[in-house]
């Protein structure tokens, strides 16, 4: 029987999602405890990986198991074997084929910034304490709508077939001192959020034009984008499946 693990984490201590030779990363972390728990192998497929540091509010794996799972328990287990940066939320017993990654729909990441130091928030925002222009930075996001190639945002010299994605939302609202970016599209490249963000910082800072920011899209090359901001602002906050009504 195939199952999806519905969980969220911290990505402060980890190497991101996927294993990593010589470092901690959260899908060795996750195998190990449910390995342990149900006393026998299981392998975790991800829905995508997420950058060393990169937080995840919900995020999902599947893997195989020849019992039926008592939700409730296994949950409550993994919870208390697991350190308090790791959150179990759910099991979903799926169909055989379902797969956490390439049957995903829609993902959506967003990305804080803060404007006041706030002590509290160093792990889990951005501090950047320069004016944007907020306004300017919208126009952007509407840019983005007209496009479906995204090379120039790209990490290069990635494993990809195609550099296309089709961007759902993209917006960025202020409150007070807390400025937030999302993002939603049916796939993202690497470090593609954080290039985005970096790419419209300069905007708000007025140091490029939209027209500017038009040309670094059709371009295709990532040299002419924007830097890559930390990854410790970035957050996947939802994940969404055709099979699954959460």
């Amino acid at each position: 029987m195939r199952y999806f693990l519905e969980f969220a984490y911290k990505g402060t201590n980890y190497h991101g999602w996927q294993y990593q030779p010589n470092a901690t990363s959260v899908q060795e972390t996750l195998t190990k405890a449910i390995t342990t728990i149900l006393k026998t192998e299981i392998d975790l497929v991800g829905a995508g990986r997420t950058d060393s540091g990169v937080h995840a509010k919900q995020m999902f794996a599947h893997f195989d198991y020849e019992l039926e799972i008592d939700v409730h328990y296994l949950t409550h287990k993994l919870n208390s074997f697991l350190a308090k940066d790791i959150a179990i939320l759910d099991f979903h017993k799926v169909h055989d084929d379902a797969h956490a990654r390439f049957d995903a729909k829609k993902r959506t990441y967003e990305y804080h910034i803060h404007t006041k130091k706030d002590v509290f928030e160093s792990d889990n925002s951005w501090y950047y304490q320069h004016d944007l222009n907020v306004d300017k930075m919208n126009e952007a996001c509407k840019i983005l709508f007209n496009y479906i190639d995204f090379e120039c945002f790209s990490k290069v010299h990635t494993d990809v077939n195609t550099f296309n994605c089709t961007i759902f939302e993209a917006n960025w609202k202020q409150v007070n001192d807390r400025l937030v970016f999302t993002i939603s599209a049916d796939r993202f490249l690497r470090n593609m959020v954080r290039a985005i963000v970096g790419t419209m910082i300069t905007i708000g800072l007025e140091k490029i034009s939209l027209q500017d920011f038009i040309q670094i899209i059709e371009s295709k090359d990532r040299n002419k984008a924007g830097f890559s901001v930390p990854a410790h602002g970035l957050y996947l906050t939802k994940v969404e499946y055709p099979f699954l009504r959460i």
